[in-house]
C-alpha cells in the first residue's frame, strides 16, 4: 500500500508528474491496471487549484524580492511555453499536455492556460484529455508494450 501512495504522490509532482510516477509503478510491482487510473487522477488533482489560484500567488510572491526572481522566472518560462504553442488553442493545449517529456504537461500547461487566461472549463478539459493520452503513452513505454517496437528507434 506504501509503494502505491507514494506513487500517487509522485504524479502531482510538478515537472515528475505521471511521467515519473508510472515508471516507478511498473519498476516495484504496481499492475498497469492500478497505476494507470491512480497516476491520472493524482496528476489532475493541481490541476484546478493552478488554474484558479497560481495568479493570486504570483501577485503575493512578487511583493518579496527573492519570490520575485521565481515568478518572473516562472512566467517567462510559461511565456516561452505559450510562445512556441502559438495560438493558446483547446486542441494546442492538449497536444502539450500530452507530450510526456520534461517540461510538458498538467503543471505547466495549467500554468500557461491560467496566464493566457484560457476560460476554465476549457482548460481543465484540455488537461483531463492531454494527462490520458500521457499517460497511456507512458504506461505502454514502461509496461514494456512498446519494447518490441524499439529496433525502430
Amino acid at each position: 500500500m506504501n509503494k502505491i501512495l507514494y506513487m500517487f504522490l509522485i504524479s502531482m509532482i510538478p515537472v515528475v508528474e505521471l511521467r515519473g510516477s508510472i515508471p516507478y509503478a511498473a519498476a516495484v510491482g504496481i499492475p498497469w491496471h492500478i497505476a494507470l487510473p491512480l497516476a491520472i487522477v493524482g496528476n489532475l488533482l493541481p490541476v484546478p487549484f493552478i488554474l484558479l489560484f497560481v495568479k493570486k500567488v504570483f501577485d503575493w510572491m512578487r511583493k518579496y524580492p527573492k519570490l520575485k526572481k521565481i515568478v518572473d522566472f516562472c512566467e517567462r518560462k510559461f511565456a516561452k511555453k505559450a510562445e512556441k504553442a502559438g495560438n493558446v488553442a483547446f486542441w494546442t493545449l492538449v497536444g502539450f499536455i500530452a507530450i510526456p517529456l520534461p517540461g510538458t504537461g498538467a503543471w505547466t500547461g495549467s500554468g500557461i492556460a491560467a496566464i493566457c487566461e484560457v476560460p476554465f472549463k476549457k482548460a481543465v478539459l484540455a488537461a483531463i484529455i492531454g494527462v490520458c493520452i500521457a499517460a497511456v503513452v507512458v504506461t505502454l513505454i514502461a509496461y514494456g508494450a512498446l519494447a518490441g517496437l524499439s529496433f525502430l528507434i
